[in-house]
Formats: C-alpha cells, sequence, structure tokens
C-alpha cells in the first residue's frame, strides 16, 4: 500500500477536485437517477484527475500530460462538446474506446488510457457512464495540444499489433467458487480501479505483465512518475500481510491506517477516487486484495529485533554514532518519535511500514528531497505536511538518514546508496 502513492501539485489537484465538484455539472443536467451510478463510476474510475489539467483546469477537459517512459501523452476532452469532446459519439464508438483502445476513425489510443482494465467493465456499467460524461458534465470548447511523441513511438498504427498481443480480450467473468463479494471486490480492481496500472510491472513493450491474481507479478509494485506503487499481495513486509481487511478498507476511505498514511500520488487517488467508494464496495475490494497470495516478497519487519540489548542496526559504526542517525534525531525524530512509532493519526510510523521496506526507494528519496502531504478527506485527520530537504541536507546525508530508517526499530531493507539519491534528483531536472 502506498503510504506516507504525490507529484509536486497534489495540493493543486485537490483544489481542483473540490471545483470539479462545485462547477462540473454548470450548463449540465442535474445528476439524478440513473445519471448517479454514472457519476459514481466515473470517480472511483478516476476520469477527472486524468482528464482535467492541474490548479484551474476545466474538468474533464483533458490537458494534462501523463509521463510515460514513451514522453509526455496528453489527456483528451471527454466533455460532451461536440468538436473537441465526445459529443458526437455513440454509446457503440464510446464503448470500443473502453474496450479496444481505439477511437472512431480507427484512431489507436495509447495504452496510458488503461483501456486494458476497462475491457473487462460490463456494457451496464460503460452505458452509465456513458450516459453521465453526455448528460452529467458541462460541454468545453477547450482543445488540447495533441500528444506528441519521437518516432517510432508516434506511429500508432503500431498499437494495432501491440493490442494483438497484449490487450485481454474478455469482459470479468464471475470466479466460480468465491462469493459475490469476493467477485465485485475482483471486477472493481480489475476493471475501473485499474489498479494494475500503476502497481503492475510493465514490460520491455509497457504492457501490464498480468491483469488478474493468476498472473505472479500482478499488483507486485511498479515505479510510475517517480513514485513507488507498492506490492499489493500478501507479502508481509513490503505487502499488505501485516494488514487486516478493515485497515484496508478505511486506508482506501480515510488515507490512514495502522499509523501509516497515503502520500504522493495515492493521496491523490484517495481525494479523488478511492474514498467515495460505498461501504460494499470498499469492503469488497479490500476482501479481494487480502486474497492475494504473497508475490515478489522484499524487506522484513522483525520488531523483537529493536528490543534486543545493544544498538540498533543503523545506530553507529564502531564507536561513533552513524550521519544518519545524527540526522535523523535532529530532522526527523520530532514528528516520527526515536521509536519510528510516530504519532497517531497525525505523522507516519516508520517502524515496520511497507513503503519503507520495499526494495524500491523511489518514494523515499522523493519524499525527503521535495516533501509531501497526506490526504484530505472529510472523514479522516487532517493533512499534515512534509518538508522538503534538498536544501537542507546533503545527497550523502539523505541516504544515511534513509539507510538508517530502513534498518532500524526492526525494519530489515537494503542500504540506500548517495548515487540512488544523486541518480533520482537526475531525474528531477
Amino acid at each position: 500500500m502506498k503510504t506516507l502513492r504525490t507529484r509536486s501539485w497534489m495540493a493543486a489537484l485537490a483544489t481542483c477536485f473540490l471545483a470539479m465538484q462545485a462547477g462540473a455539472r454548470t450548463g449540465a443536467a442535474p445528476v439524478t437517477g440513473s445519471l448517479a451510478r454514472g457519476e459514481y463510476l466515473a470517480r472511483i474510475g478516476g476520469c477527472a484527475s486524468c482528464h482535467t489539467m492541474p490548479r484551474d483546469g476545466i474538468p474533464f477537459a483533458g490537458g494534462r500530460p501523463m509521463s510515460t517512459p514513451l514522453g509526455a501523452i496528453i489527456s483528451t476532452n471527454i466533455t460532451p462538446h461536440p468538436v473537441h469532446g465526445i459529443g458526437r459519439y455513440s454509446f457503440d464508438d464510446f464503448r470500443r474506446v473502453m474496450h479496444e483502445g481505439t477511437a472512431p476513425g480507427s484512431k489507436h489510443l495509447y495504452p496510458a488510457m488503461p483501456y486494458t482494465a476497462y475491457t473487462k467493465a460490463t456494457d451496464e456499467d460503460l452505458r452509465a457512464l456513458f450516459d453521465y460524461l453526455m448528460h452529467g458534465v458541462a460541454p468545453s470548447d477547450y482543445a488540447p495540444p495533441p500528444t506528441r511523441l519521437p518516432f517510432p513511438f508516434d506511429q500508432r498504427w503500431a498499437l494495432r499489433l501491440w493490442k494483438a498481443a497484449f490487450l485481454p480480450s474478455r469482459r470479468y467473468v464471475d470466479k466460480p467458487g468465491k462469493d459475490a463479494e469476493w467477485n465485485r471486490g475482483a471486477y472493481l480492481v480489475q476493471s475501473f480501479g485499474h489498479c494494475g496500472s500503476c502497481h503492475t510491472p510493465r514490460g520491455m513493450a509497457y504492457q501490464e505483465r498480468g491483469h488478474d491474481e493468476s498472473a505472479p507479478l500482478f499488483l507486485t509494485g511498479m515505479v510510475n512518475d517517480n513514485w513507488y506503487a507498492t506490492n499489493l499481495t500478501g507479502a508481509q513486509g513490503a505487502g499488505l500481510g501485516r494488514s487486516d481487511a478493515t485497515s484496508i478498507a478505511r486506508f482506501l476511505r480515510t488515507g490512514h491506517a495502522d499509523g501509516n498514511t497515503a502520500f504522493g500520488s495515492m493521496a491523490e487517488e484517495v481525494e479523488q477516487s478511492t474514498q467515495y467508494l460505498t461501504e460494499g464496495d470498499v469492503h469488497a475490494v479490500a476482501k479481494y486484495l487480502k486474497t492475494l497470495p504473497a508475490q515478489r516478497d522484499e524487506g522484513a519487519y522483525l520488531p523483537d529485533v529493536s528490543n534486543a540489548s545493544g544498538p540498533r542496526p543503523g545506530d553507529r559504526t564502531g564507536d561513533v554514532e552513524s550521519v544518519g542517525a545524527r540526522v535523523y534525531r535532529s530532522f526527523c525524530a520530532q514528528c516520527h518519535q526515536s521509536d519510528g512509532k510516530g504519532v497517531g493519526n497525525i505523522f507516519p510510523r516508520l517502524a515496520g511500514n511497507p513503503s519503507v521496506l520495499s526494495d524500491d526507494a523511489t518514494s523515499l528519496i522523493r519524499l525527503v528531497v521535495q516533501g509531501g502531504r497526506g490526504p484530505r478527506t472529510p472523514i479522516g485527520p487532517a493533512p499534515q505536511m512534509m518538508p522538503a530537504f534538498n536544501n537542507t541536507l546533503t545527497d550523502v546525508q539523505m541516504a544515511q538518514v534513509l539507510t538508517y530508517v530502513r534498518q532500524s526499530w526492526g525494519n530489515i531493507a537494503r542500504p540506500v546508496t548517495t548515487n540512488d539519491v544523486t541518480r533520482f534528483k537526475g531525474k528531477l531536472d
């Protein structure tokens, strides 16, 4: 789970979403009856977050650049405007976009649009979503700039071959032997939640390496836009193995559970999508995730080690207190406490935190370099800010304090090197 999943503009996106709530329906029909179902699906599917520019963007009008290894892909206008949006789409056009990744005119879409997940959505749900976008969203004449990728990635015809090789071709089918709640959770995770888009590793062709629980790498963690989306399987170290279904459901609704706090891209996800899951749906998702067997186990948490006599690992180098320990005591302990247990519902714990234990330290480095913020939800604790330390600590100090955190209080994870920090900072330039 993404603890402590945002970009540097996450606060702006939260403001944008509040504006969406207040203004998305201006000039549109009231959202009632069947349209409410479509609005719900749009929210839990994150349609607005991808198709709305940060800060003062027009809801659903597109223009937001989506970072991919191929380059920035610009989201499109999905308001019902007849020229710049989808106002002339028939439902069959819309269904083909969602199920096949092909827009009218046989325009093949890049897989930054998660049609590999939406291909599992039922026609009934797609009809409700289509009706909402057509009748519950105000049309906008904003024309987002076109996506311009370098050759050969600008050759969209090649996406026909990509989809033939990697696009699942069937709707979600209930799994025999599983109850209705489990199947509902699996459907949401694999379709509208499109959790695999961020949490499933991708191959050389940018394809997700699994689309359901039958694939060993499904939901085992992946770096996206310089954030690491953590392992959602039952792994005991950096996964969900130590969290129960109730805690997972609480985390999805509030961004807080068991001393863990959503951060980065996951803070945005909680604010704009998962907090709106109904009680039934959020518990169905949690139930499904808790049945995923441990895969790609990384790191470990052995709290008994922290109670052993003598200095903890990472405290000292010989008889001299380590740089990491000194930096932690000076800059981190006030919030996260000397024992790494944080302050309940205020500052996250670092002892046993799955994000701390991941082999990939990308998110930890980014938090220290740029800072971050927890999610803002009506029923969760007030968001707290973590300051940026890029102008306060050297690369050596950041590496050493992260190593200290990852090897103290029972945490067992690989060290962070100075080169790890320096290379990451180079990606932000």
